[in-house]
C-alpha cells in the first residue's frame, strides 16, 4: 500500500466550496481522529525519534499532550462501545471482541444530538457493522476497513455549519495486516524491551511504522479539513482504541495494550505546547462532550467528565484506572482484570490454567504477526532467553504487580515477593469490589487451550463468536 495516494487529496479537499462559513455555532465543534492499535509510545510527541509522525507532533505543538490516557479494554469491539455507551464491557454486554452491545443498553450519541450537535462518524468508530446501534446521525466511509477522507470532505462541504458538530474519524491504520515498508531502515527501528529481536520482527517493524506515518498523513489530511470547513470555536483530538497487535500489546492489560496517545488541540482554551498527567480513560470521553456541549452527563454511566481539565479549571481527574479484557474468539480466551494507579499496575489472570495465544500464533494464514512469531519459536529452541519470552507470552501467573516508576515496561512481576504483601491485598481488594459493582461474572468466551494443550492454528476467516462457555464465578 503506498502513501502517495492520500497525499494526492489535499488539493482535492482546499477546492472544496466552504458552506455558510458566516454561520457559526455557539457550542463548540468538536472532531475526534481514531486510530487502530497504536501504542502511546510509538509516535514522535511521546518520545519515538525513529517513527515519522509530524502531524501528531504539531497537534502537540498546537495543543495538550495527555500522558496517562487509557482505554477500558486493549480489543477493537470492547474498547470502541465502551467509548459509545460510557459503560464498562461487563455493563454494556460487549465483552469478547466483535460482540455487540447488549440490547436496550443507551449510548451517548443521542444525547449530544438533544443539545443541538450533528453526530457523524466516518471509518472504524464503533466496530464492524455495529454503528447503526449507537445513534450517530450520520455514518460514512468503510466501517471495517481501509477508508480515506473524501467523503467527510463532501459531507463537511455541504452540512448546515450553524448546527455545532461532533465528528468521529477512524482509519483502519496501524490495524494488521500492515501495508509495504514506507521507507524506514529496519536496523534503525527501536524494538520495545519486550520484544525478540530477530530479522523478521525488525522487518514487520518497519510495516507497523509505515502503517503509524499512514494514520498520520489521514490526520494531517483531517486537521487540513477542520480548519477549512468547520468554522467556529474546534476542540480536535487524536487518540488510538488500544495498543498495537505485538506481543503485550494489544489483548493484554499491561501499559502497552491500554495506554493509548490522546493529543488535545483547542485555540482559545489550551495552552500551546502543554502537558497533562490527568488520568484520563475512554468512557469520560463522551461525558465530557456532553458537558462541554451544555448538557448533563447522564447518571449510572462509568464515565466521568475531565471537561474541567480541557477548560483548565482542575489539573486531575482519576486516581485509578481500571481495565478488563475477556477475549477474542478462539484466537484468544484468556479473561483478564487490572487496575492501574499512577505508579503500581496489579493485574489478576483469572484463569492462568489457559495459554494466552491469539492472532498472532494462532492464525493459519499469513498475516503480519505469524511472520515474525515464528522467527521468535525458532529463537526458542536454542536461546535461554528467547524461550523465557516465549514462555511469557503463553503462560500467566494468576496475579502480577507492577512498580511503574521503576519498571515502565512491566518486566518485573512483584506480587510473589513479602515486601509487597499490603499494597498486594489492597490492589486485589480494589479489583473486587470493581468487578462486583460492575456485575462482572468473570465469563469465559470461547474454548480455551490448556497449558500443556498443543497449539492449533485457526483460520481467521471462519472465526465465529461463540456462546459463553462457562458463565459461572472463578
Amino acid at each position: 500500500m503506498s502513501i502517495q495516494p492520500y497525499a494526492l487529496l489535499a488539493a482535492f479537499f482546499l477546492s472544496l466550496p466552504l458552506f455558510a462559513a458566516e454561520k457559526t455555532s455557539a457550542l463548540p465543534n468538536i472532531v475526534v481522529f481514531i486510530s487502530d492499535d497504536h501504542s502511546m509510545l510509538d509516535s514522535e510527541p511521546y518520545g519515538a525519534t525513529d517513527i515519522r509522525t509530524p502531524n501528531m507532533a504539531r497537534l502537540a505543538a498546537e495543543g495538550m499532550k495527555f500522558t496517562h490516557a487509557f482505554v477500558a479494554s486493549p480489543a477493537c469491539g470492547p474498547s470502541r462501545t465502551t467509548l459509545c455507551t460510557g459503560l464498562w464491557p461487563a455493563r454494556n454486554g460487549a465483552e469478547p471482541n466483535h460482540k455487540a452491545k447488549n440490547p436496550g443498553v443507551p449510548s451517548l450519541p443521542p444525547a449530544l444530538h438533544a443539545l443541538g450537535y450533528e453526530v457523524a462518524a466516518f471509518g472504524k468508530v464503533a466496530h464492524g457493522n455495529y454503528g447503526k446501534d449507537h445513534g450517530f446521525d450520520v455514518l460514512g466511509g468503510n466501517q471495517i476497513g481501509d477508508t480515506d477522507t473524501v467523503e467527510v470532505a463532501k459531507f463537511l462541504a455541504n452540512r448546515d455549519a450553524s448546527k455545532p458538530l461532533c465528528l468521529f474519524f477512524g482509519t483502519r491504520h496501524p490495524h494488521v495486516p500492515w501495508g509495504e515498508n514506507a521507507g524506514y531502515d529496519a536496523a534503525a527501528l527501536q524494538l520495545p524491551p519486550t520484544h525478540l529481536v530477530t530479522a523478521e520482527t525488525r522487518e514487520q517493524r518497519t510495516r507497523y511504522t509505515s502503517d503509524i506515518t499512514r494514520a498520520d498523513i489521514l490526520l494531517g489530511e483531517l486537521r487540513a479539513l477542520a480548519k477549512d470547513k468547520v468554522p467556529g470555536d474546534t476542540l480536535f483530538i487524536y487518540t488510538a482504541d488500544h495498543g498495537g497487535q505485538w506481543p503485550f500489546g494489544k489483548w493484554n492489560l499491561y501499559d502497552a495494550g491500554i495506554r493509548i496517545p490522546f493529543i488535545a488541540a483547542w485555540p482559545g482554551h489550551l495552552k500551546a505546547a502543554s502537558t497533562s498527567d490527568a488520568m484520563i480513560s475512554w468512557p469520560d470521553l463522551l461525558p465530557t462532550f456532553i458537558e462541554l456541549g451544555g448538557g448533563t452527563v447522564p447518571e449510572g454511566i462509568d464515565g466521568k467528565s475531565f471537561a474541567g481539565v480541557l477548560r483548565g479549571t482542575v489539573m486531575t481527574h482519576r486516581d485509578r484506572i481500571f481495565t478488563t479484557h475477556s477475549g477474542d474468539g478462539d484466537f484468544n480466551v484468556y479473561p483478564i482484570r487490572s487496575v492501574r494507579t499512577r505508579d503500581w499496575k496489579y493485574i489478576r489472570n483469572l484463569h492462568p490454567e489457559f495459554q494466552h495465544q491469539s492472532h498472532i500464533s494462532r492464525s493459519s494464514k499469513s498475516t503480519s504477526g505469524f511472520a515474525y512469531w515464528q522467527s521468535w519459536l525458532t529463537a526458542a529452541k536454542t536461546s535461554p532467553a528467547a524461550a523465557a519470552v516465549v514462555k511469557r507470552c503463553a503462560e500467566r501467573p494468576s496475579e502480577e504487580l507492577y512498580d511503574l516508576k521503576s519498571d515502565p515496561f512491566e518486566l518485573n512481576n512483584l506480587a510473589g515477593g513479602p515486601a509487597q504483601t499490603e499494597r498486594l491485598t489492597l490492589l486485589r481488594g480494589e479489583v473486587d469490589a470493581w468487578m462486583q459493582q460492575q456485575g462482572d461474572q468473570q465469563t469465559v468466551f470461547g474454548t480455551p487451550l490448556l497449558i500443556g494443550q498443543p497449539v492449533t492454528m485457526l483460520d481467521p476467516g471462519a472465526d465465529k463468536q461463540k456462546k459463553p462457555k462457562d458463565g459461572g464465578k472463578k
